[in-house]
């Protein structure tokens, strides 16, 4: 008994248009020359609250690399662990090592925008490089940076870094973070089309040119934003701009977080107001997701005891995951295990949005020892 077309529309073809997409974004995802370079004279922005296991490595990267920067800046945002100190030694050593120390955070001010802003603000070079505490510059990094501000006419450049994942719940989770880039958005929109909406961005590796930043209003924009990367892309892009989301595979790497509190914490601030705080787009997130990432597992584990007539589309679903997940895990480096537990990573997600909807709704985002009011509040104040 042959499949109905509804079965087929429903359970393999959302699952093969994803893998469509990723293999064309795979393909059309920019990754910069490692011969180029950034014209002018380039800032690197460090912005830093209790990163004293991270900070030094951090820092001493963006100075090692095939083309150096003139500064680095390092704002030490209220830290209690000795970052500052570990800055301070760093700067005695090497004269373009600069450490501004944070006071309390004003109203209506975010922490990492806030930092971004004094960093902006303290900086000067021509072209501002914002690297996070966590981020780890490769030698080419600001050459490939450099390649894609000249040869793409950008004035941001924005990276997602090769990910380091070392405990179960990271490996599980963390992977997903490049099929979100990938499956949904063919990635030329974000630098061809003028649309706002039509963008990706990570604020692990940034790079903008000053003239674009104080066009759009600097970091003082986005104030209130808790996922400051996107807002702040979507301003360039709205004064005029043109952001570059790269693959910074081979720019920069990160680890994220440490094990599954960091994690669930992490992706609870960023996830429900990164998607534009909205119940409606939750909804929507959530049905895609458990449309093309799940159901097709739920409706193979149903068809195969008693071969029912939606088996071969199921298992066309299944195949498509499967497909996917193997070309991300080879081209970056996965871990394996996600290939077979991608409906297990896709639920825990949406678990970790449904906490970070509850977050936001009760005005408790919740992020390096500070506790962030609802957007619609932040904005008020």
């Amino acid at each position: 008994m042959s499949a109905h077309p509804a079965a087929w529309a429903v359970l393999a073809l959302p699952g093969l248009i994803a893998l469509g997409m990723v293999g064309f974004n795979l393909l059309a995802w920019p990754r910069g020359r490692a011969g180029g370079r950034i014209r002018g004279r380039v800032s690197v922005c460090v912005p830093a609250r209790d990163e004293a296991e991270r900070i030094e490595r951090c820092v001493r990267a963006a100075l090692a690399g095939t083309q150096a920067p003139d500064e680095v800046l390092v704002y030490d945002d209220g830290s209690t662990d000795g970052t500052g100190e570990v800055v301070a030694r760093i700067a005695a050593e090497d004269p373009r090592v600069r450490l501004l120390h944070g006071g309390a955070l004003p109203a209506g001010w975010v922490g990492k925008p806030h930092a971004c802003h004094r960093l902006a603000t303290e900086a000067t070079g021509d072209v501002l490089v914002f690297l996070d505490a966590d981020t780890v510059a490769s030698p080419e990094c600001l050459a490939r940076v450099g390649s894609l501000l000249d040869g793409m006419g950008a004035d941001v450049v924005t990276a997602a870094p090769r990910h380091t994942a070392r405990t179960f719940a990271e490996r599980l989770v963390i992977p997903l973070l490049h099929l979100t880039y990938l499956a949904w958005l063919p990635l030329p929109l974000v630098w061809r089309s003028r649309d706002s909406r039509f963008l990706v961005a990570n604020g692990q590796l940034l790079a903008v040119r000053r003239d674009a930043c104080e066009a759009a209003g600097g970091w003082a924009s986005v104030r209130a934003e808790v996922v400051d990367d996107m807002a702040f892309c979507r301003r360039v892009k709205e004064t005029g701009g043109r952001v570059v989301f790269a693959d910074g595979h081979h720019m920069a790497t990160v680890r994220m977080y440490d094990g599954w509190p960091s994690l669930r914490d992490g992706f609870s601030k960023n996830l429900y107001e990164g998607i534009g705080g909205s119940p409606g787009a939750l909804a929507g997130v959530v049905l895609l997701h458990g449309l093309v990432f799940v159901l097709p597992y739920l409706a193979l584990a149903a068809a195969l005891p008693g071969g029912a007539a939606w088996l071969a589309p199921a298992s066309a679903g299944v195949a498509a995951n499967l497909a996917l997940r193997a070309a991300l895990a080879a081209r970056f480096r996965q871990p394996p295990e996600g290939i077979l537990l991608h409906p297990l990573s896709v639920l825990v997600l949406l678990a970790i949005a449904a906490n970070s909807f509850r977050w936001s709704r009760r005005g408790a985002i919740r992020w390096r020892g500070r506790v962030y009011a609802s957007r619609t509040a932040r904005s008020a104040t």
